[in-house]
């Protein structure tokens, strides 16, 4: 009989598991409210959205992913990635996390989980409320064949979802093929078709469309990892894209920054360009290609410049990544902001840079990335530091400094305020 029993308890937790997993796979249900216009990428200002961090407690059962660098022990000072501290004070204090990370005072610090609804719709309300237009949220690819990770990413693109409708701004899905065997592109077919049949994620009001179609993003074709091809192929990566343009899809492509050269950190390999011309955006890769405002000017003239003709020459669209500035002291040992932000003059040059390139739209990386410190939501400028973390601020400014730049840069963008050097005076 206890056999019986226990069998059954664990038949209940299974099937009530998958229905949980399930609920975040429908069509979406509440309301919308007006906002920016979704049929068009033109004239938008999108940025990244990770969403790629968990806590112990969270309810996602897969620990301290991306706070810590051994996820399954306590998050605090010798275990840890990140370079940036979030500000928390506008969370709800019930969705904070603590950590091993203490203030002077001695109290311990806490962060947030991407996997609350709370706090993802919080993050759409910022872009509303310092008018950016929206996100492109991340579905690392090589998760989704792990049944936590990926009922992760599901919850994480219902709130997404909801936050985007909720606040009248655009999302879409943006698969990352970073870390993909060869073949593994395979899993991302399966997942865009349960995505489209299940939660008919495309008819969404706030989904994403450009030039009459939905838009979905393949990022990472063409990539050289230490001089070497990644696993999957760029043949695989073709069929793909014909893949979603047979879908009835707007495809972009996340490329390298030498794409139309084929070199630097791009195969050499003319297939590249069949993939491109099979496609509808071209966005280059840039965090790491340029340290400083005069590279930026460099690479605007060198790169920007004679991409946006090509892609014009080719009827396709421009994207240029713009970010703030680059950080992996903690994940990798590097040293502590390598790029510097220099008080937002950094990414306000590159906006100028991309705007006089010609560009139509810009991509801000990212949204929530403290852990290469490329993050433009708030972040405080008082770390907790007392027993040993270190970490970057944002240099006495604002915590919503950037959320802020990103919202003029878009006004900018659209020609609603002149182009300007000089940084807006909006500390």
């Amino acid at each position: 009989m206890k056999k019986h029993f226990l069998a059954s308890v664990l038949v209940f937790i299974c099937i009530h598991q998958v229905v949980q997993a399930e609920d975040f796979l429908q069509p979406f249900q509440g309301k919308s409210v007006s906002g920016i216009d979704t049929t068009t990428l033109t004239g938008k200002v999108m940025t990244g959205y990770q969403g790629w961090f968990n806590c112990e407690g969270d309810g996602a059962d897969l620990g301290w992913t991306h706070w810590a660098r051994n996820r399954s022990e306590q998050f605090g000072p010798g275990n840890i990635t990140v370079d940036l501290w979030p500000d928390v004070s506008e969370y709800d204090p019930e969705k904070l996390y603590e950590t091993g990370f203490q203030f002077r005072d001695g109290s311990h610090a806490k962060v947030f989980s991407s996997h609350d609804k709370k706090t993802v719709l919080l993050h759409f309300a910022w872009m509303r409320e310092y008018g950016i237009d929206g996100a492109f949220i991340q579905r690392f690819a090589n998760g989704l064949s792990d049944d936590k990770k990926r009922h992760h990413k599901n919850v994480l693109l219902a709130n997404a979802r909801e936050g985007a409708n909720r606040n009248g701004r655009a999302y879409a899905v943006m698969y990352d093929l970073s870390g993909l065997a060869k073949w593994g592109t395979n899993i991302v077919r399966k997942d865009w078709k349960q995505l489209r049949e299940k939660m008919r994620i495309t008819g969404d009001p706030a989904y994403l469309h450009h030039e009459g179609k939905p838009v979905v993003t393949v990022w990472g074709i063409g990539f050289m990892n230490a001089g070497k091809p990644r696993d999957y192929t760029l043949s695989e990566c073709r069929d793909l894209v014909e893949f979603f343009k047979q879908d009835g899809c707007t495809v972009m492509l996340g490329v390298p920054t030498g794409w139309r050269t084929l070199d630097r950190d791009c195969l050499p390999d003319p297939l590249m360009h069949e993939i491109i011309q099979m496609a509808d955006i071209v966005s280059p890769w840039t965090p790491g290609r340029y340290r400083e405002i005069e590279g930026v000017q460099r690479h605007g003239s060198t790169y920007w410049a004679p991409d946006k003709l090509w892609c014009d020459a080719k009827s396709l669209d421009y994207l240029p990544v713009v970010f703030p500035g680059f950080s992996w002291h903690n994940l990798k040992g590097a040293e502590l902001g390598a790029i510097p932000r220099l008080k937002g003059k950094f990414l306000w040059s590159q906006f100028v840079a991309a705007k006089k390139a010609g560009a139509g739209m810009i991509y801000v990386a990212m949204f929530d990335e403290v852990d290469e410190g490329t993050a433009i939501f708030k972040c405080t400028n008082e770390p907790p530091t007392a027993n040993g973390g270190k970490f970057l601020t944002y240099e006495g400014l604002s915590s919503d400094f950037y959320l802020k730049l990103t919202g003029v840069g878009a006004q900018m963008l659209r020609g609603e305020i002149p182009i300007s050097e000089v940084t807006p005076d909006i500390y």
